[in-house]
């Protein structure tokens, strides 16, 4: 009887509702390592596509505060001119230069705010001698000289120090951009390595059932009704494992924006994810079942064309 006369065996479905297998793919004992492996990936894909994400949001609360600010600081000068006096012909030269939208001289209890991460909370009731500093904003859309509003200083508080935070805010933001790229290649090589093990076990569950394939082929099955099966069972796998790791992900990066909001010394960088943030880290699972049934069905139809 040939296969042109007959047409594809169309079983009935199975009592769960599902579609029904031939080839009796549930029962194949070594896809049962896919889910395992594939929650393992989607759990690092998330962690690294979370840090890039976090790291994106720093980058631009840094450039937001710090790209237009400067700070002065005049060290105590025993037997010079009072610190207050300092203060405002300091203040004086800044306000008095185009460019410098405002200038607004920190208060004690300000400044030993900004030294309790280093010298502890003993040391602003231990009467030591505090700089002066000066929080300076300026115009974004001015061109200022930081070396000229330098020496203005020098000429009108002498001793006083200007603080550029511009040359070491460019090189956090590029080794910030270079972890970026960094997870997001381990996205991309996590992948890749998903890929990898659905051909495996694909090729392997193919193997195991030559038989029954060429006998289905007998009785007018087409490599598309094959692939099919593969298909679904590689989804359920994949969705299985994906839903998985991206739960202990969505557990593990719970945690550590609970530990990171409770660190308020500000010497380290935030760790926050927006809503959209999480929208994105949502789409991994979902492209990573995507991925497993594009590639058993590459690799079914690639096979059998090399198999029959």
């Amino acid at each position: 009887m040939s296969a042109a006369t007959n047409p594809a065996p169309k079983p009935t479905p199975n009592r769960a509702g599902r579609p029904p297998s031939d080839l009796q793919l549930a029962a194949d004992a070594s896809a049962r390592f896919l889910p395992w492996a594939l929650a393992v990936m989607v759990f690092l894909a998330a962690l690294a596509l979370a840090g890039a994400l976090a790291l994106d949001g720093t980058v631009s609360s840094w450039r937001q505060g710090v790209s237009s600010r400067l700070t002065v600081q005049l060290a105590d000068r025993p037997g010079g001119p009072a610190m207050a006096q300092r203060l405002e012909a300091a203040l004086a030269a800044l306000r008095a230069t185009p460019g410098v939208r405002r200038a607004e001289a920190l208060g004690r209890a300000d400044v030993e705010s900004l030294l309790r991460p280093w010298l502890g909370d003993a040391a602003a009731g231990a009467g030591l001698p505090l700089p002066g500093v000066i929080d300076v904003e300026l115009d974004p859309t001015a061109s200022l000289s930081v070396a000229a509003l330098a020496a203005q200083l020098e000429r009108a508080a002498p001793g006083a120090r200007l603080d550029d935070p511009k040359p070491w805010l460019d090189q956090l933001v590029r080794l910030a951009r270079l972890l970026q790229g960094l997870g997001l290649s381990i996205v991309l090589l996590v992948g890749l390595a998903m890929a990898a093990m659905v051909i495996f076990a694909t090729r392997a569950g193919l193997a195991a059932r030559r038989g029954t394939i060429e006998l289905l082929h007998l009785i007018g099955a087409e490599d598309a009704y094959v692939a099919r099966q593969f298909q679904r069972h590689v989804s359920r796998l994949a969705f299985l494992g994906g839903s998985g790791g991206w739960l202990g992900a969505a557990i593990i990066l719970l945690l550590i924006q609970l530990l990171a909001s409770n660190v308020g010394s500000g010497l380290l960088p935030g760790f926050s994810l927006a809503w959209w943030h999480w929208l994105l880290l949502l789409l991994l699972p979902l492209s990573a079942q995507v991925l497993a049934v594009i590639t058993a069905r590459l690799t079914v139809l690639g096979e059998l064309k090399r198999m029959l």
